[in-house]
């Protein structure tokens, strides 16, 4: 099908405007692709590998496409997306949000960060854990979700299709603020109460104490009992003592009662210097969280005391696509393909689309 749209110039000397008015109502302004066919292009790409999507569309559409192509495509698409964000989150930082059609009992806050593995240039001057350069940059992520009741048993439920993400390669600092904007998206304001589920990384609580300060901040129970069995080794031999502790201590840690722990493991510190200070350093974990591990009234209150929904979300929206074999990323373009996610796995792709006809 041929179709013909006319080619307008200005003719004003200071004037250089000059383009096909109808190529932006049809959305095919500077590109050779359709909008159906660009939907599908940054689905499949964000979905997998763009050779993968290349395959895919080939053989389930009919569209032939070049890797590349699909490439250019779904990071064009996700920036798309990522700068209406941006404009999403200055209104409401600003304010300027609707209120919810239905105000949440519970409204849960959770982050987390991985690893993504990039090119060198983009590691320059980075340390790594081992001392040696640094080959991955840190995505945060982070979700909101809802809960409105609890099961026969008291446990917590979230509620279905209420999780929304949103993450990207940057600073806490300014993650905070992305993540603080979702939230007033999502009704922080009219929640009847706020959680902050985290593991123990400093940059979160941080980010929880700028942001969400009147919040219940929660540790990850999970990573509480890593910390726990870390220290137990470093002061007991394997062995019945070591059994028996391990059983009581957990039990403490279950109910909360963190300063039973502290007060044992200091005066149990192990003799070997540096076996001392790992157990100063994980004394110190417990120390520094132990009003976030009230697990025992936080389950008294029906809540979640573990961050398993944002931790899941890295490893299906940031690790399963984003660290495939031989994967080096810039950061643009690993922030591109993270937004893109995060739209998909939020449920808000046909959203954006919506957004994009109607404009």
């Amino acid at each position: 099908m041929t179709i013909d749209r006319t080619y307008y110039r200005c003719t004003r000397p200071e004037c250089e405007g000059r383009g096909f008015p109808k190529d932006t109502l049809l959305d095919v302004a500077y590109t050779s692709f359709s909008p159906g066919v660009r939907r599908l292009m940054a689905k499949n790409g964000a979905r997998d590998s763009f050779a993968r999507a290349e395959e895919d569309l080939l053989e389930y559409a009919g569209i032939r496409v070049g890797a590349k192509d699909v490439e250019r495509i779904a990071e064009a698409i996700g920036a798309d997306i990522a700068t209406r964000e941006q404009t999403y989150r200055a209104e409401a930082m600003a304010g300027h949000v609707l209120p919810p059609a239905t105000q949440s009992p519970v409204l849960y806050v959770a982050c987390d960060g991985t690893g993504v593995p990039v090119t060198k240039r983009e590691t320059a001057g980075r340390k790594g854990k081992e001392g040696d350069t640094a080959k991955t940059r840190e995505a945060k992520l982070g979700c909101v979700f809802t809960q409105v009741k609890t099961d026969a048993q008291g446990f917590p439920l979230r509620e279905e299709g209420s999780t929304t993400y949103t993450g990207a390669i940057e600073t806490a600092e300014v993650f905070g603020e992305r993540l603080y904007a979702e939230a007033l998206t999502r009704g922080l304001t009219h929640a009847e109460l706020v959680v902050v589920l985290g593991d123990g990384a400093h940059w979160i609580w941080n980010v929880a104490g700028t942001h969400f300060p009147h919040a219940v901040h929660i540790v990850d129970l999970y990573h509480a009992r890593e910390h726990l069995h870390t220290l137990l080794k470093l002061i007991f031999p394997p062995g019945e003592l070591y059994k028996a502790r391990c059983k009581e201590w957990s039990d403490c840690l279950d109910k909360g009662k963190v300063e039973q722990i502290l007060l044992a493991a200091s005066e149990l510190l192990p003799k070997g210097e540096d076996d001392r200070k790992s157990a100063t350093t994980e004394i110190e974990y417990f120390k520094t969280n132990a009003e976030r591990m009230r697990y025992a009234d936080f389950r008294a209150r029906g809540l979640f005391v573990g961050s398993g929904v944002v931790e899941a979300g890295c490893k299906s929206i940031i690790s399963a696509r984003m660290k495939k074999s031989g994967a080096k990323w810039s950061v643009r373009g690993a922030n591109d393909i993270i937004a893109l996610r995060c739209t998909l796995a939020s449920s808000r792709f046909e959203d954006y689309w919506a957004e994009r006809a109607s404009a």
